[in-house]
This record gives structure tokens, C-alpha cells and sequence, in this order.
């Protein structure tokens, strides 16, 4: 635990799932958090705050927290620092996850019981499907980049036509989910978590080319 410019920087704190799952979560506080709760953010993605998204996470969070908030950024499982494998996208696994999370969130000490989710492009989709499920402490969501259309308004298909960044993004994704957790956070049990990650990690783009028309499986996640 860090202790900077009155703010508090928590770099690990475990997340149990109901499944015994364990997410990572890095969390920034104001200082008093403790005598006076304050409202939690929740960024919840895939992307290893570890590494992959430090430098940003490390210049938003600060600044949020020191005007009030807790904020809070969390691996996904089966990414970064967390147990588990991501199976693909905004799946009910995840979802759930998040509902979960947001109820954690709500009960710590440093938490007035309020709960809000922020995202650009992944964190705005899930947090739009998170709200839609209407969990009790989640008042209030900020999202870019994002949609309730899944199949015609991401990166899968526009007109009918198929988009080639299914096969980058799904590249992307790819060597993002197979790469190790961090040792100094995860410990001993971080060859573990990176063998099954890269014994079973799935090519997402291969569920994506399998639907190529309008069907229940874009229909979840989606208002349409």
C-alpha cells in the first residue's frame, strides 16, 4: 500500500468469486476513505492493469479518487492477475462476475454503498450490459466507445458485411489472455495460472465467423 498526495494506492487486493475464482483488483482511495466512505468506480476489463493499461490507469484513477472516489480496476479472470479463463466476450460468466464485484464493492469499509462503472470500448459495453441488470448498488454508469448493438456495432459485421478486425482484434485478445500473471502479485501459482491460460484459452474470432447473421448469440449483451 502506497500513500501518495493523499491518496491511498492498494496494487493487489483479492476479489473472491462465489466459484473460489480470485480477481485482482488495483485500487485507489482518497486518504480518510475509512472514517468517511466515499463511492466506488468500477473499470472492469480484460486488458492487465499490470502492464497493459498502467500508464493510463495511473494518470485517470489518481485523479478521480483525489476529487472524491474510490477507484477501482480490476483483471477480468483468466487475464493479468486473475485465476480463471476468459471464454470471450461480455459472456454471462462476466457479467456475473461484475454483479458480484459491484456488491463487494458496496460492503467494504471504504464504500458509502454507492457503486458507479466507467469504461471505453470493452468497459463501456460491459458496463451498459451490467446496468441493464439493474444490481441494487450500481447508481450510475459513464461509457465511450460503446453500444447495445453488438453485431452491427462493434467490430463484427456492418451492413451485413464482415469486418477483418475480427481477426485482429481476436489477435490482440489473443496474446493479451495467454500471457503470464505478474509473480510479485499472483506468487509461486503463477506457472499454474499460465499454463492453463495458454492450454485453454480459445481463439475468439472462431465463435465470432460462426455467427454471421443476426442471432441469439449477438442478441445477448445487446438491446435488439
Amino acid at each position: 500500500m502506497t500513500v501518495l498526495n493523499k491518496i491511498i494506492e492498494i496494487p493487489d487486493m483479492t476479489v473472491l468469486m462465489a466459484d473460489g475464482c480470485r480477481l485482482s483488483a488495483r485500487i485507489w482511495l482518497p486518504h480518510n476513505a475509512e472514517t468517511i466512505p466515499v463511492p466506488a468506480i468500477l473499470e472492469f476489463l480484460p486488458y492487465r492493469k499490470r502492464d497493459g493499461t498502467t500508464a493510463r490507469d495511473s494518470l485517470t484513477h489518481p485523479y478521480v479518487a483525489k476529487r472524491g472516489y474510490a477507484c477501482v480496476r480490476i483483471d477480468m479472470r483468466g487475464n493479468g492477475d486473475s485465476q480463471g479463463i476468459m471464454e470471450d466476450e461480455y459472456t454471462e460468466q462476466e457479467l456475473q462476475d461484475a454483479e458480484a464485484i459491484i456488491a463487494w464493492l458496496a460492503k467494504q469499509t471504504w464504500c458509502s454503498g454507492a457503486v458507479g462503472m466507467m469504461g471505453i470500448s470493452w468497459g463501456g459495453f460491459n458496463a451498459l450490459q451490467v446496468a441493464a441488470r439493474q444490481p441494487s448498488a450500481l447508481k450510475a454508469i459513464i461509457t465511450l466507445c460503446s453500444t447495445v448493438d453488438r453485431y452491427a456495432d462493434d467490430i463484427h459485421y456492418k451492413g451485413g458485411c464482415l469486418l477483418n478486425e475480427n481477426l485482429g482484434w481476436g489477435a490482440t485478445m489473443w496474446s493479451y489472455s495467454s500471457r503470464a500473471p505478474d509473480p510479485a502479485l499472483v506468487g509461486e501459482d503463477w506457472r499454474n495460472m499460465w499454463l492453463e491460460r495458454l492450454e485453454a484459452e480459445p481463439f475468439l474470432p472462431i465463435a465470432w465467423l460462426s455467427h454471421q447473421n443476426r442471432d441469439a448469440y449477438w442478441q445477448h449483451g445487446s438491446s435488439l
